[in-house]
């Protein structure tokens, strides 16, 4: 593999430096390196970051190959500046045994657009009944560390303080998806002004917000680690602020989309902006912006969700829930948290690369842009703005909430241990 030279990049938004790419190592950083035998990148005025880690991707596959494949959805990733994704196992056959998380993990080395983690169930067949064998997918080539019933919660507290238990064995984390399943039949948007003047089923914010509670107590009482997806509400930052001033060993993610969509969207009965959990009140995307800025919040995380174009265009009643995102989270992040002077570039790194990384422990991602580090890489020209176009993605699906808007930054390249999977925003 040649040399790459990367010339007058901000990394992580500093002074412009140029990095040198050696194989699948950065062999130095610096300024005025030698370009000689290299391949020449101009990168003035672009922000050079560790490449991205998504601890929530659903890539569909075994099972749901209409919506995305482990080789379209790494393809998307790769668009959008990642090299490595924990893909949920809400596949079918769900990912609860070794054999299933194996075919994984071996479909994403196929790819080589970017690493895949398998994500293994808690339970088996997502019922909630029975521990998966959480201890078997660890020991398998994928080497699991998270679990996950994601699109279903782990509601029974038994169950889930066995699951706490359990991966306290190996260092694993139980990620939960917090949703009070009795106290969200029916519903299908947000419990609020919104809901009741639509008429439409109401998904309260305490359905989240005791799961939450719980969990984080079990998890004290367990002495383990318990990460929370996708946290959508103001109550629920304040129990992670609560619980992290304990001392309890807990993490948490916020979505793009719930950092700069509200439940006023739904007024248009439009089922692109159906998803779960629901897009709630400005007061709360405002709480977890801040939550994400002062670290309460740990990391974003996409929930990139693909469906089929049948799927969601319906009516809103029939229509599945989720949204793509691997493609825009970027985007949306500098929109919200750069752009509004909450985050800096290296926030920005930290909160979707190297803690993403640590959390799930992936070897050789979130690792600073230094000498004898993994070129593992995303170049973003964070002057750039323009409208979301689904029709480019690199996703199967297109259920995107953002056709038509216009957002900041786009990236340009990302590097693989060195290999370009994206030169000047193409796939190669």
């Amino acid at each position: 593999m040649s040399k790459i030279l990367i010339r007058g990049a901000k990394v992580l938004g500093g002074e412009p430096q140029d990095v040198l790419i050696d194989g699948t190592v950065i062999e130095a950083v610096g300024q005025d390196l030698s370009a000689e035998g290299a391949e020449v990148i101009e990168a003035g005025g672009k922000v050079l970051l560790p490449g991205l880690v998504d601890l929530h991707t659903h890539l569909r596959e075994p099972g749901r190959e209409d919506s995305e494949t482990v080789l379209t959805g790494t393809r998307a990733a790769a668009s959008g500046g990642y090299t490595n994704v924990f893909a949920m196992a809400n596949t079918f056959p769900v990912a609860d045994t070794a054999g299933v998380v194996e075919q994984v993990w071996r479909l994403g080395k196929e790819s080589g657009y970017c690493d895949v983690q398998p994500i293994g169930a808690v339970t088996v067949g997502l019922e909630g009944a029975k521990l998966a064998e959480l201890g078997a997918m660890h020991e398998s080539a994928a080497g699991v560390t998270v679990f996950s019933d994601d699109g279903k919660c782990v509601h029974d507290a038994v169950i889930m303080r066995r699951a706490l238990e359990y991966v306290k064995a190996f260092g694993g984390v139980v990620a939960q998806h917090a949703q009070e399943p009795r106290l969200t039949e029916g519903a299908e948007m947000n419990e609020g002004v919104v809901s009741a003047e639509l008429g439409l089923g109401g998904w309260p914010a305490v359905a989240e917000e005791s799961i939450i509670a719980r969990d984080v107590l079990l998890a004290e009482h367990v002495g383990s680690r318990v990460h929370i997806c996708h946290l959508s509400t103001a109550g629920s930052v304040e129990i992670v602020r609560w619980a992290k001033s304990r001392g309890i060993d807990v993490t948490a993610e916020v979505t793009p989309h719930h950092l700069l969509l509200t439940d006023e969207l739904v007024r248009s009965y439009n089922p692109v902006y159906k998803v779960n959990p629901p897009l709630r009140t400005e007061r709360d995307v405002l709480a977890l912006r801040e939550a994400l800025a002062d670290g309460t919040i740990d990391i974003v995380a996409t929930d990139h969700a693909p469906h089929p174009h049948e799927d969601k265009d319906c009516e809103w009643a029939a229509a599945a829930m989720g949204m793509v995102g691997l493609e825009t989270a970027l985007s949306v992040v500098q929109e919200t948290m750069v752009d509004t002077g909450l985050l800096d570039w290296a926030g920005v790194a930290d909160r979707m690369s190297f803690k993403p990384a640590r959390i799930g422990q992936a070897t050789g991602h979130g690792r600073p842009v230094s000498a004898g580090e993994p070129a593992n890489l995303t170049l973003v020209d964070t002057e750039y703005r323009g409208r979301v176009d689904p029709a480019g993605f690199a996703s199967r699906s297109r259920n995107t909430p953002y056709q038509g808007r216009e957002l900041p930054g786009r990236v340009t390249h990302t590097w693989l241990r060195g290999k370009a999977t994206l030169v000047d925003g193409k796939l190669t």
